[in-house]
């Protein structure tokens, strides 16, 4: 059986063993809208439960516009001309683009250049979040459960704010998209650290396509809110990293709606756990790093049984990354239960600390075997993963721990496919 999984820029092909067979899950599949552009012209002309852009801005007035960083496949070479042109009549000087890279790393300007158009680099100023720039952020209010949300001052100060990314399901805040372009987008380091606690990250509602009663989701909304956003763009994307739909207007009504379309395309059910589960991370640019592969192995985390094994397909031509805590937290920890004690630690903040902690949990639970050609053998354990130099051989080595017929199932696209466990 030959199965095709979503791997950098090129796709990886890989035929399991003779006599195998294995369960795809895969998203519905949406085609694009005909005319990518138009779609998000028109719905910024016809928005949810707001007047059209072109009317919510005056030409005198200050707009900042957030766009996510080179870990999101947003299509901004579509999205930004249209959203611009509805903004023709405000000056470039009076218009900013801030790069929501929460606790990443900036963006280089080869990158900026490749994201959004090497146009529109030149034609506005950009500003990347720093989040651990104290001074450049300023205290934006407190939430409910006491998180003060400190957040980027040049974007509170903007009097037209517009949030921009696409939506899917995100493995702890419920869905990506919405409110996340303000924070962790824009926030202070300590803001983000406390709505990545480890306290919120073992919470049983803090998951896949979980919304409302998630308090990371919750919280995530609520600092938003505080910002007192204008209006919001965020388009779905299918495989082929083409728009299929755009939800443009309030900042609540149109993230609910798509929220609930990702839902429709992406979550799929299954009746079993399986004893071996392939997965991807959805290939360029999503599949960079380890550290945003966890996501890959949290999808397959959902349907493998305890004492299962994950094997993970991950391009990471941007290596564990050595920028950040992630990298430093796994090589310290002898492994996933020491690494779980010490993020549990009371008063423990670190940057980086809620992606270290979701893999040890995942850990915990299943064998996890890496395939990239990319991270040496050693990285790969240093960061408490098997290495995995050929996927068909890692399977037909593993019917010899789970029998001749094991139950195997393969996550092409990764993390755009979410499953979850139904009972008859």
């Amino acid at each position: 059986m030959r199965i095709n999984l979503a791997y950098g820029k090129t796709g990886l092909k890989i035929d399991l063993p003779p006599g195998l067979e294995a369960d795809l899950f895969e998203p519905r599949y949406v085609p694009g809208c005909a005319n990518q552009a138009g779609a998000v012209v028109g719905a910024l002309r016809r928005p949810f439960a707001s007047p059209p852009l072109r009317e919510r801005v005056n030409k005198d007035d200050r707009v900042g516009i957030i766009f996510s960083d080179i870990t999101r496949p947003t299509p901004y070479p579509i999205i930004l001309p249209a959203l611009l042109g509805e903004l023709e009549h405000v000056p470039d000087e009076n218009i900013t683009l801030f790069n929501a890279a929460g606790t990443h790393r900036a963006n280089t300007c080869e990158e900026l250049q490749q994201m959004l158009g090497a146009d529109i680099v030149e034609r506005f100023r950009i500003v990347q979040n720093d989040s651990e720039d104290q001074a450049s952020h300023r205290l934006a209010g407190t939430t409910r459960s006491g998180n003060e949300i400190w957040l980027l001052r040049e974007f509170l100060e903007c009097g037209v704010k517009i949030l921009t990314g696409f939506i899917e399901p995100h493995f702890f805040a419920g869905f990506s998209g919405g409110g996340k372009a303000v924070m962790p987008g824009l926030a202070l380091g300590t803001t983000i650290f406390r709505n990545h606690s480890a306290c919120n990250m073992d919470d049983p509602r803090v998951g896949w396509g979980i919304t409302r009663s998630n308090p990371v989701w919750e919280e995530v909304q609520e600092a938003a809110g505080l910002a007192e956003p204008t209006f919001i763009v965020n388009v779905t994307l299918n495989r082929d990293k083409e728009i299929t739909r755009v939800f443009a207007g309030d900042f609540n009504e149109a993230y609910q709606a798509g929220c609930e379309f990702a839902h429709s395309t992406a979550m799929v059910p299954v009746k079993r756990l399986y004893d071996i589960v392939i997965s991807s991370n959805s290939g360029y640019p999503l599949d960079l790093n380890i550290y945003q592969s966890v996501k890959g192995m949290s999808a397959a985390a959902q349907i493998v049984r305890p004492g299962g094994s994950i094997i993970m397909a991950a391009d990471c031509w941007d290596g564990i990354p050595e920028h950040g805590e992630y990298g430093r937290l796994l090589r310290e920890a002898a492994n996933a239960e020491e690494l779980l004690a010490r993020v549990r630690e009371d008063g423990f903040a670190c940057q980086d600390m809620w992606q270290a902690q979701i893999q040890a949990q995942i850990r915990l639970k299943a064998r996890v075997y890496f395939h990239t050609k990319n991270i040496s053998d050693e990285q790969l354990r240093s960061c408490l993963l098997e290495p995995c130099a050929d996927i068909a051989k890692t399977v037909a080595a593993l019917r010899g721990k789970y029998g001749p017929d094991p139950a195997v199932a393969v996550l092409p696209e990764g993390p755009q496919t979410i499953p979850y466990l139904v009972r008859d």
